[in-house]
């Protein structure tokens, strides 16, 4: 039974009971109606109550239809006619075969008929009318005496019409004079000779026509009203059966626990209910039927008059109707009842599932709410959070209105009078008050985190403060601080920004611990305890600033002239360069810049203190450096967590999620099976920067200056980005194709990502572009630490990766290119340029239009070719708008020549090919990109040049070897040449030395034939005469010139040069530092293999040894061309030919392979 109360207790069983009595009397009713059904001997018990028909279901029923055929028979019938005292009339007409009439069917016809009257009429008696008129005495006798042994009921009289010929007639007097006995009945037997005699007994109008009576009476009529009538009968009682077992049901349903059960109960008892509506609507109309049937006659004719049976038939049906509407009207209410309680029971389970539903949401928004403990540790991050609070509230507001709402849906049932009130009241109250909590809740999380951000937004304004503060220190040259006038402004700088420390810096400390005592937890507390220090540590640093400022401002009153060193210490100098003898002679004289010796100690002390003023700035200046270096690292290290975790979150939350079966169908077709395009080798990256390279950056954190070393270790590893960015225009492409898929909306939406997918695989390559920036800084503030050099290096490595990985998206745009790239070697340069051709065994017009119509190429440089390639734009946004490249021609590096300098334009120089076969003019965007590619241009070729002068000194110095020993001195070879070669074998293994040097065991014998070693290169910076072109010998690659200067210095060749290897400024205060690349123009020679030079670049003089220097261009009209061939000593001519591809060609197929 349900927890909320017994459904027969209240209003809900009083109309049980009601409904219970109704259809109790329905039943009995029917079941008077139908006492035919029922075989009974009535002289044993005529007064049975209507409970006892109802208890007594065993007895075989009995009714019209089930013995219509033998009613149909008419040997004996109930007209409705009655007697004086209204007895009921039974007729026994004249029947031939009455005699033949099987026992049973006359004792069924029998039984029924007397069953038809009431109880009140049977209970006087039958009168019994047997028509024997046409019949005989013998017949006449055993009729009745059959009747008197079978007649059920009890009898007031039996009028018997005896034969009426004479000789029956006469018979049947005697007869029944000498066989009274056998006739003896409870009731007289009159013998009426004639129909008058009969009528008065009986009147005549309660006798039928037959008889010579006035009663109406039809038998086939009346058998159909009994049969309607019965089956009336039969159709209520089963209706009044269902009644109650219905209403008993439905009294006795429990009321379940759960909203599924209830339901299912009210469908099926509105189910039950409809069906037992249609039944009674059937009843009823069929018992109006009957009815109308029975006043069939008074509808005819108004004054016709009922016979008595068909008064009772009508009033039996009127009755039957009567109360089973009121059954109907009883059942409607009940029903109603059951229906309004049923519907409450499922409101109520509705409520209390929706209730335990919102709860729980509540109670996880609460614990959600509660986890928000953190206040933060930053002011980004409090924003943040303050957004993820704010997001939260949002999503949360939808269960709190959610319970409001139901929390009014329950106020609403309790004030409808629902039967549960008292289950429904706390269950509203308790919403009530969870919502009002969550929202006391929220608002107190959100009053704490605008605190906890008001506090960090001065905590980092402070820092910042500070930062600029370290950084203004740091900035401030030390050699302007020197003088009176640049301490008196750096004092003002520093004045100016201590100024500004009123809105910056904290105040006081206890203040703002009491401030902010609701939010400070120890983290917060040692965060604000260090703020503080710092801030502390800078005003100290800027008071110890100002102290030393002070007294180089107070101090320096008049400028203070330094001792100049004495005359001697420049004769120190192995290799004193020519500006400081120019800057000797120019100087005044020692006996001038001596001080007086009467100033000379108070020199000495103002000098003293200058000296510990710049040694307190260094000391500072190191320091701040240090905090700057630690900015700079601590940056790296926050930034590649961050990097990881938003790698992690891609990784996760989308690729991982298109393996998902769940989300297969949000996948659209061209995505389906495309996630390696997608995302490239971002799994890669993400392991590599997760397991390895975040760790080890995290090693130096406590020395930032050393982690240079962390990218040199791990810079092969780098070049898994080459491989990301050469798959990034597909993927970009992909992206473009499929960004509205739905797949993608979904996984942003469970992310709670502002941004879209193509924003974080973007993620790799600002990565891989912001190292260098990073170490750019971090070798800004390291430049006298250990670890410079590594971050010199590691910076310049980064940087090849970003040039490696751009070369390498232009490479994989290259089209028509039958070979494989591979071959060619590693991509060296690449770039646009205007080129202009000029062959030689070309048309005329060729050389004619070689001026005035360049083609637009991009050049790609290679170890062992050049590919010149067009460019073509592609339509598109993003990578789609890439160019790719057509390819035209490729030139093989070991036939390949260059001309550094094209008369007429800086921008130009020349690439020939097969000894001026094939020329190429090449103009370069900028003087700087034609010098950086001449530079790699003439690396490969030396390189190139190197190899080949090696196996060619390796074999000659085998022919020596093997050569027998002088017979004459025609045939020794010369001291020079022996000398070359001894210089040879000491110096065949180290390359440096092969520049400049030939042996003459090289040189063919036929100087003919050797031309091609000594012959200049053509350039467009020729005389006019030789149309543009001139050529010469190179004297310096001759026997005489070997012999001068072999095994020598390099000789002075006035002009330009270019840079081959990197000088830094640590051998002498005079040397410059250049850079490989570097162009200088030569001032004049030095001693011990220094040049005197001025660097173009960056407009400063200085020395650098001559071995580093390659000419570029002499002062001369004929040009210097290079090429992978060969070179004299100190010569700046390297052309290619037929001789030297000859004696070369076995060493090239060996680099080429």
């Amino acid at each position: 039974m349900s927890q909320h109360g017994s459904p027969r207790e209240g209003q809900d069983g009083h109309q049980y009971r009601i409904l219970r009595r109704v259809s109790q009397a329905l039943h009995g009713f029917s079941s008077v109606v139908l006492r035919p059904f029922q075989k009974r001997n009535w002289r044993s018990n005529p007064r049975r109550t209507c409970s006892d028909e109802i208890m007594h279901q065993d007895i075989v029923p009995l009714c019209a239809a089930d013995i219509e055929d033998q009613l149909k028979k008419q040997f004996a019938y109930l007209s409705g006619g009655r007697g004086q005292d209204g007895c009921p009339v039974i007729t026994f007409p004249d029947y031939p075969a009455f005699s033949e009439i099987p026992e049973k069917e006359f004792q069924n016809v029998l039984t029924y008929l007397t069953s038809i009257p009431s109880l009140q009429d049977t209970g006087i008696g039958f009168i019994l009318v047997i028509d024997r008129r046409q019949d005989k005495w013998t017949s006449v006798k055993a009729s009745v005496l059959r009747i008197a042994a079978s007649f059920p009921g009890n009898l007031q009289l039996v009028l018997v019409l005896r034969p009426t010929g004479f000789l029956q007639r006469t018979l049947s007097d005697i007869a029944f004079k000498f066989n009274r006995d056998e006739f003896k009945m409870k009731v007289p037997i009159i013998m009426l000779s004639s129909v008058p005699e009969l009528q008065s007994y009986i009147d005549k109008t309660q006798l039928t026509e037959d008889l010579g009576g006035t009663l109406d009476y039809c038998h086939s009529r009346w058998l159909s009203h009994r049969t309607a009538i019965e089956s009336f009968a039969v159709m209520v009682k089963q209706t009044a059966q269902m009644l109650q077992s219905f209403g008993t049901e439905l009294a006795e349903t429990e009321l379940p626990n759960d909203v599924q059960s209830t339901s299912s109960i009210l469908s099926a008892h509105t189910e039950k209910k409809g069906k037992m509506k249609e039944d009674m609507m059937l009843a009823l109309k069929e018992g109006h039927a009957i009815l109308e049937s029975i006043r069939e006659p008074l509808t005819k004719n108004p004054e016709y008059n009922l016979n008595q049976d068909q008064l009772d038939n009508q009033t039996t049906v009127q009755r039957l109707l009567d109360q089973l509407g009121e059954t109907e009207a009883a059942f409607d209410e009940f029903w109603a009842k059951h229906q309004q309680k049923l519907e409450q029971c499922l409101q109520l389970r509705n409520f209390e599932q929706n209730f335990r539903e919102v709860k729980a949401i509540l109670d996880v928004v609460s614990e959600k709410l509660s986890a928000f403990t953190d206040v933060g540790n930053s002011y980004a991050h409090v924003e943040h959070m303050l957004k993820d609070l704010a997001s939260f509230e949002e999503k949360s507001n939808e269960a709190v209105e959610k319970a409001r709402a139901l929390s009014l849906e329950g106020n609403q049932l309790i004030q409808s009078k629902h039967y549960a009130v008292d289950s429904i009241l706390p269950k509203c109250n308790e919403l009530q008050h969870l919502c009002d909590e969550f929202t006391t809740e929220m608002s107190k999380r959100r009053n704490l985190l605008h605190k906890s951000l008001e506090l960090h937004s001065l905590l980092e304004k402070s820092m910042k403060w500070c930062d600029e503060g370290i950084y203004l220190l740091a900035s401030q040259p030390v050699d302007k601080c020197q003088s009176q006038d640049g301490a008196e402004s750096a004092l003002q700088e520093i004045e100016k920004f201590l100024d500004t420390g009123t809105k910056n810096k904290i105040q006081e400390l206890n203040k703002v611990y009491k401030e902010y005592e609701s939010i400070l937890n120890p983290d917060l507390k040692e965060h604000v305890q260090k703020v503080f220090q710092k801030q502390e540590s800078m005003e100290e640093m800027f008071q110890k600033r100002q102290v030393s400022l002070k007294k180089l401002a107070a101090k320096q009153t008049r400028p203070v002239q330094p001792v100049a060193p004495r005359p001697e210490a420049f004769t120190k100098s192995p290799c004193p360069s020519p500006g400081l003898r120019r800057g000797s002679e120019n100087s005044p004289s020692s006996e001038s810049n001596v001080p007086k010796r009467g100033n000379y100690k108070r020199a000495k002390s103002e000098m003293s203190d200058i000296q510990q003023g710049r040694s307190g700035s260094v000391m500072d200046d190191e320091e701040n450096l240090a905090i700057l270096r630690r900015h700079v690292m601590n940056e790296l290290i926050e930034t590649e967590r961050a990097y990881v975790e938003e790698l992690l979150c891609v990784l996760e939350g989308y690729a991982a999620e298109m393996d998902n079966p769940l989300m297969t169908h949000l996948i659209s077709p061209a995505l389906q099976n495309k996630k390696d395009v997608l995302f490239g080798n971002m799994e890669e990256i993400y392991h590599f920067h997760n397991r390895i390279f975040l760790r080890e950056l995290e090693n130096y954190i406590d020395y930032p200056e050393l982690v240079g070393r962390c990218f040199l270790e791990r810079m092969e590893d780098f070049q898994i980005y080459e491989k990301y960015c050469q798959n990034k225009p597909r993927s970009e492409s992909l992206w473009r194709q499929c960004s509205d898929c739905a797949f993608f909306q979904e996984c942003q939406k469970k992310l709670d990502h502002k941004l879209s997918l193509d924003s974080y695989l973007l993620k790799p390559v600002q990565r891989i572009t912001k190292y260098q920036l990073l170490l750019k800084e971090m070798l800004k503030y390291s430049k006298n630490c250990e670890g410079a050099e590594d971050l010199q290096e590691a910076l310049t490595s980064i940087l090849g990766i970003l040039k490696a990985v751009n070369d390498s998206m232009h490479l994989i745009a290259i089209t028509g290119y039958d070979g494989n790239l591979n071959e060619l070697g590693k991509l060296l340069m690449q770039g646009s340029f205007s080129v202009w051709t000029d062959h030689k065994k070309g048309h005329a017009k060729v050389k004619d239009l070689a001026r005035f119509k360049p083609m637009q190429r991009h050049l790609f440089l290679h170890e062992k070719a050049v590919l010149f390639c067009k460019k073509r734009e592609e339509n598109g946004e993003g990578y789609e708008k890439a160019p790719s490249y057509s390819y035209k021609q490729s030139l093989n590096m070991t036939a390949v020549g260059i001309t550094e300098n094209v008369k007429g334009d800086v921008k130009k120089f020349e690439i020939w090919y097969n000894a001026r076969e094939e020329v190429y003019i090449i103009q370069a965007p900028t003087p700087e990109i034609k010098a950086t590619w001449v530079n790699e241009i003439r690396k490969v070729l030396t390189s190139q040049l190197q190899a080949c002068r090696e196996a060619s000194q390796h074999r000659a110095l085998e022919q020596t070897q093997s050569l027998p020993l002088p017979t004459s001195s025609n045939t020794s070879p010369s001291k020079n040449q022996t000398k070359s070669i001894k210089k040879l074998e000491e110096r065949k293994t180290d390359p440096a030395s092969l520049e400049g040097y030939v042996s003459s065991a090289s040189v063919p014998k036929n100087p003919d034939k050797s031309k091609g070693w000594t012959k200049t290169s053509h350039s467009l910076d020729a005389s006019e005469d030789n149309d543009g072109w001139s050529s010469a010998e190179d004297p310096l690659n001759s026997s005489d010139a070997e012999e001068e200067g072999g095994a020598g210095l390099r000789k002075l060749v006035p002009g330009k040069y270019t840079v081959v290897a990197d000088h830094d400024e640590k051998g002498s205060p005079e040397s410059l530092a250049v850079k490989s690349g570097d162009i200088v123009d030569l001032l004049h020679e030095g001693e011990e293999g220094l040049w005197f030079v001025k660097n173009l670049t960056t407009s400063k003089e200085g020395w650098v040894p001559a071995s580093n220097l390659l000419a570029l261009i002499g002062n001369s009209k004929s040009a210097q061309s290079l090429s992978s061939s060969e070179s004299g000593t100190g010569s700046t001519f390297l052309s290619s030919s037929s001789s030297c591809s000859e004696s070369c060609n076995a060493t090239f197929s060996d680099i080429k392979g």
